[in-house]
Parts: C-alpha cells; sequence; structure tokens
C-alpha cells in the first residue's frame, strides 16, 4: 500500500505523492520538486539567503568537473564517456576532436599537464576558436592550459581557453 506524506512548519509545506514525487513548497510558491525519475526542479526560491550547497545529481556534485580517469600519453580520441568532464594530457600526448559523436551542449575540458604545447586534431567537420570566424583544422594547448570544447552540434564546436 503507497502511503501520501503531507507536512507543513513554519511555512513550508511538503507533499510526497503515492508515485514517490517530493514537492517543497516556500510561502505557498514551488520551491523544489522531485519527481518519480529522480528529476529535480529547483525554482521560486525565497529569500536571499537561500542557498544550496551541495547538489548532486546521479553522477555526482554537480558542480565538480571531475577528472576522465589517467592522463593520455598519447593520441586520444574524445569518447561520450568524457562529456563534463576533464580530460588531462601527460608525456607526449594530444587530442583528437570526431565528428558526429557529440550531442549539442555536451562540453569536455582538456588539460594540458606537460611543459610543451599539446596538439589538438579537429576533425569534426567544423570547429571554431571561440571569438574568431575561421574554420580550424587543429589548434595548439598551452603548457599548462586549459581548453573546453562546446559541441553546438554533432558537427561543429567552438574551443575556447588556452589555445591558438
Amino acid at each position: 500500500m503507497a502511503s501520501i506524506l503531507n507536512a507543513s512548519t513554519g511555512g513550508v509545506v511538503v507533499t510526497a505523492s503515492a508515485s514517490a514525487a517530493i514537492n517543497i513548497q516556500a510561502g505557498g510558491v514551488n520551491a523544489i520538486q522531485v519527481g518519480t525519475g529522480q528529476t529535480v526542479t529547483i525554482s521560486s526560491l525565497i529569500g536571499t539567503s537561500a542557498t544550496i550547497t551541495n547538489l548532486f545529481d546521479g553522477v555526482g556534485n554537480v558542480r565538480d568537473i571531475p577528472s576522465a580517469g589517467s592522463a593520455k600519453t598519447s593520441n586520444y580520441t574524445l569518447a561520450i564517456t568524457d562529456i563534463g568532464e576533464f580530460v588531462t594530457i601527460g608525456a607526449s600526448g594530444a587530442i583528437t576532436v570526431p565528428n558526429d559523436i557529440f550531442s549539442a551542449g555536451n562540453a569536455v575540458s582538456i588539460f594540458n599537464n606537460t611543459s610543451g604545447t599539446v596538439t589538438m586534431s579537429l576533425t569534426i567537420t567544423t570547429a571554431y576558436l571561440a571569438g574568431t570566424d575561421a574554420d580550424k583544422a587543429s589548434v595548439s594547448l598551452a603548457t599548462r592550459g586549459v581548453a573546453t570544447v562546446l559541441f553546438i552540434n554533432p558537427s561543429l564546436c567552438v574551443v575556447s581557453g588556452n589555445v591558438s
């Protein structure tokens, strides 16, 4: 038998439905909603002192940028598993940005942990350096530099950071 929760204290109302969805209201306005598929919606938080110090999703803390694993010491092609993570280049590594793998809004950061520049091969159909209008086939990532590749669609990306 499913149970339903209804609680109210200090102007905050918490309700939970039989389907396990949770709704938290503050001042009569929906503030936090957790859906049955663990979708979390946060809106209309009241007061300037309202803060969220830890916000997690199924992968972890949404404020963290986790490492994609050990440093790449040879040519490495970005993969779907790198989305939202940073890839470290070590020793004599290099990066290839492939075509038709990523979706709009996917992003991967790259850290060059070497004492020299590293080549990023942009085999994606169109790749721009942020703030420019020329398609690039490759860019150089500076020593100890960071670059972020933002995918606009599967065949278009923009590279920003310590690149030339």
